[in-house]
């Protein structure tokens, strides 16, 4: 079978949601009235640390599907303040948010233990205000969310081959900025700054699903000790690492961009090792300078960088069933899936979409009982299910 990325389709129900007039429909998402909607129409659990678990309405897949969100939209109202990512998180918000994580993750992999029949993925995408909220490609909601979601690996195997110049996918790996010109000075820093007991680095033969042929050139990690490692605290500091380790490369990268010779960002996690193997790196200085000239003179190459950290975090199962961690730029704001070669083009259809709902509402429904069983929040009804 040709490896190579896969175009799926998937149905929804249309939202009956009117967008005012004079209101962009991401503006209006972003909205408290319209997140208010999304609790009383898809909500599934809440907790008094304001992390609300939800069905996606318009989801990547049928088979399951969900998401949870800080819902800070009633009491933060700037769309631009709200937190979007785990380091700007209360550390007892956080604390819930692992928890969660880890028993969702654990769900999954239990319902679905074969990597040969499903895809199991769950991770983040940065929602930072790095575009004017009236742009292209700006997330819908920009608050911090995780993706849970399992792809049938026979749909992907059916399904048609991904445009390979697709820009969605072309951010994932070799066209990306850091991968293609800055390879070895990204996995070094990674290497020399991050102090890791339970995730270990992998090379691409092991990260790569063979179907898809992705992730493409990314950074990757084991999680060694499998889901069971999910439920220690450490992994969770390791998988922040990860994460810190790529913002202080971003910002450090796009602030010698935006000035020559800038000084050090303030409040960087790993001062030391900024200043060793990026400041003085002369190759990652020489990019800076490339990415630079071409700002000042090309304002439509400009208008696309994201100046501050934009990034896509993710878990997912390779084909041994080793659980990897990944971490990604997002320059353009694509899904998360196409991290992993998987192109969604989500078309409505509420006749399609009702035949696979049963199932998937009574998979949410039994993640959910797991949640508040575990003291993680009560269950919100809907006019689809009860409390």
């Amino acid at each position: 079978m040709q490896q190579a990325p896969r175009q799926i389709v998937t149905s929804f129900r249309p939202i009956p949601l009117d967008v005012p007039e004079g209101m962009m429909p991401n503006e209006f998402f972003n909205s408290a009235e319209n997140l208010n909607d999304l609790v009383h129409n898809n909500g599934l659990l809440v907790n008094p640390e304001n992390l609300l678990m939800y069905r996606k309405a318009l989801g990547h897949s049928n088979e399951f599907d969900t998401s949870i969100i800080y819902n800070t939209s009633q009491t933060i109202l700037n769309p631009l303040g709200r937190p979007v990512r785990r380091t700007q998180v209360p550390l007892n918000v956080k604390h819930v948010w692992n928890r969660m994580n880890q028993i969702m993750i654990e769900y999954m992999l239990e319902t679905y233990p074969d990597p040969a029949e499903h895809l199991v993925l769950a991770g983040e995408a940065s929602l930072d205000a790095t575009w004017p909220l009236t742009s292209p490609g700006v997330p819908s909601i920009r608050m911090l969310h995780n993706h849970f979601i399992v792809f049938p690996v026979k749909t992907l195997q059916d399904a048609e081959l991904a445009d390979s110049d697709n820009p969605n996918l072309t951010d994932g790996g070799q066209h990306s900025l850091f991968q293609q010109h800055m390879k070895k000075t990204y996995r070094d820093f990674f290497d020399r700054a991050l102090d890791l007991e339970i995730l270990k680095p992998v090379p691409t033969s092991e990260s790569q699903l063979k179907l898809t042929g992705y992730p493409q050139g990314l950074p990757c990690w084991e999680i060694q000790g499998g889901v069971e490692a999910l439920g220690k605290p450490q992994f969770w500091k390791e998988y922040d690492y990860i994460l810190m380790g790529f913002i202080d490369f971003y910002r450090t990268f796009f602030t010698q961009v935006s000035t020559r010779n800038a000084p050090m960002p303030k409040d960087v996690y790993f001062p030391e090792h900024v200043e060793a193997e990026l400041l003085f790196n002369n190759n990652f200085l020489k990019t800076a300078k490339v990415v630079r000239e071409q700002c000042v003179t090309d304002a439509k190459y400009a208008n696309l960088i994201r100046w501050q950290p934009a990034f896509k975090q993710l878990i997912y199962r390779n084909d041994e069933g080793k659980l990897i961690v990944t971490i990604s730029q997002n320059s353009i704001g694509n899904a998360i899936t196409e991290l992993l070669g998987v192109v969604v083009n989500r078309t409505p259809d509420a006749e399609a979409y009702e035949k696979a709902e049963p199932a998937l509402i009574s998979k949410l429904l039994e993640v959910r009982a797991r949640l508040i069983e575990a003291d993680l929040g009560h269950g919100i009804a809907t006019d689809y299910w009860d409390a």
